[in-house]
């Protein structure tokens, strides 16, 4: 079940609210009327992270999580990188169970717009 993690706001940015557990991290960015204008959900974080991000202002993609690890002793800034294929039905069955006790407005935008993804 994912779980509400706190974060800090960033100035210039909409609000943001992130929730997180052992397979997906979702974070999605709020209007000041509490609508979602952004979200990206993580998935498969245990072998390969893959994101899915939407925007109001720039649609749907799909990506790569390129961590930049070479070594435990360098610490660099993960990146997206493009990616191919977007598996919608395992994401949205198993979105759909994760986020059974999201607040309810959060969870059914998230949820359409996975299930609008372009193929």
């Amino acid at each position: 079940m994912l779980r509400e993690i706190p974060v800090t706001q960033t100035e210039q940015e909409p609000r943001r609210r992130w929730f997180a557990d052992e397979y997906f991290d979702l974070v999605v960015w709020l209007s000041d009327t509490s609508t979602v204008v952004a979200f990206e959900l993580c998935y498969d974080g245990p072998r390969v992270e893959r994101a899915v991000r939407w925007s109001g202002d720039h649609g749907y993609g799909h990506f790569r999580v390129d961590t930049g690890e070479e070594t435990p002793m360098r610490n660099r800034t993960p990146i997206l990188i493009s990616d191919g294929s977007f598996p919608k039905e395992q994401v949205v069955a198993g979105f759909s169970q994760a986020s059974a006790t999201l607040d309810p407005a959060i969870r059914t935008f998230v949820l359409r717009r996975l299930q609008e993804f372009p193929p």
